[in-house]
């Protein structure tokens, strides 16, 4: 997060981050060549918060191969830039594993990648933000705890999903992540294969101590 007297300091500071280390450092480190094709790359993640990637439809709409778009988003998550967040399944027939979601460690990139610094309240993608920011929180306070944890979003053909699943000392954990509180169960194909799962909704409400 971005420490500052203004919001439009903090929107400069960001607009450099942006465009010094992610796109001219990795360029230079990397021998990459084309800062526009990375923007372009980011900025398609960015729209996706919470939905599956498919890197063959990214690589189409940047005009790049699979194998070069696989490299550029390892490179972005040995960066530190995005994390990348697998299909869970025990090999059910109806679960989904083969795509990946990817999440920003950091909300305020995000929001520099596709210039939008709007507030909240003028904003249509809250609940992108709010799932990207619980979940790249979490995954920080898993390091710095110490929480040693496999991590996965979980989804079936049937479109049944739940947004993070934590697999840690034997157990199975699910969280739904929503902005404004509400009560919900989880799906019922869950429930049926993993019956001994826990499974939490992450608001406004209860938020702190699943981040700090």
């Amino acid at each position: 997060m971005v420490a500052s007297d203004t919001v439009e300091e903090k929107k400069r500071i960001l607009n450099e981050i942006v465009g010094s280390y992610l796109l001219k450092d990795i360029l230079e480190l990397e021998k990459v060549k084309g800062s526009k094709i990375l923007l372009d790359l980011l900025r398609l993640l960015a729209f996706q918060i919470g939905n599956e990637v498919s890197l063959s439809e990214l690589g189409k709409q940047v005009g790049l191969d699979y194998k070069t778009i696989a490299r550029y988003l390892d490179l972005f998550e040995k960066s530190f830039v995005i994390y990348n967040l697998r299909g869970f399944s025990r090999n059910l027939r109806k679960e989904i594993t083969k795509k990946s979601k990817y999440y920003f460690l950091d909300n305020g990139v995000r929001n520099a990648i596709i210039a939008n610094f709007n507030p909240l309240e003028l904003r249509d993608d809250i609940g992108k933000l709010w799932e990207n920011f619980i979940i790249s929180e979490r995954i920080k306070k898993q390091s710095y705890k110490g929480i040693y944890a496999n991590n996965y979003f979980w989804r079936t053909w049937e479109q049944k999903e739940i947004d993070f699943i934590e697999e840690r000392e034997g157990k199975l954990y699910a969280y739904e992540m929503k902005w404004k509180p509400e009560r919900i169960a989880p799906p019922r194909d869950w429930k049926t294969a993993y019956p001994n799962s826990e499974f939490l909704m992450i608001s406004q409400d209860n938020y702190l101590p699943f981040i700090y």
